[in-house]
C-alpha cells in the first residue's frame, strides 16, 4: 500500500492525489456519490475538506478512501 502525500480536491469531484512513489493521479469519485456517506459529498463545501490520513483520504463526515482504491481508479496526469 502506497502512503498518499497530499490531496487536492478538484473540479467534478476529482481529487489530485500525490503518492510517495512520485506518481500523481486525478482520481474521480463521482461513481462513489450514490453509496451510503458517500453520497453527503455531493456539497461542494464537504468534498473540499478532504485530507490525508496517510494510507487514505478522509472527510469530516469520517467517509474515507483507502490508498490502494484511489491508485486503481486514477488517472495519470
Amino acid at each position: 500500500m502506497l502512503k498518499i502525500n497530499s490531496v487536492v480536491p478538484i473540479s467534478n469531484h476529482e481529487l489530485a492525489v500525490s503518492f510517495e512513489n512520485g506518481e500523481t493521479k486525478k482520481c474521480d469519485i463521482s461513481g462513489y456519490l450514490d453509496k451510503g456517506i458517500f453520497r453527503q459529498l455531493a456539497d461542494p463545501s464537504l468534498f473540499r475538506q478532504v485530507k490525508s490520513i496517510g494510507f487514505g483520504v478522509e472527510w469530516p463526515n469520517s467517509a474515507d478512501l483507502s490508498s490502494d482504491t484511489l491508485f486503481a481508479i486514477g488517472q495519470r496526469n
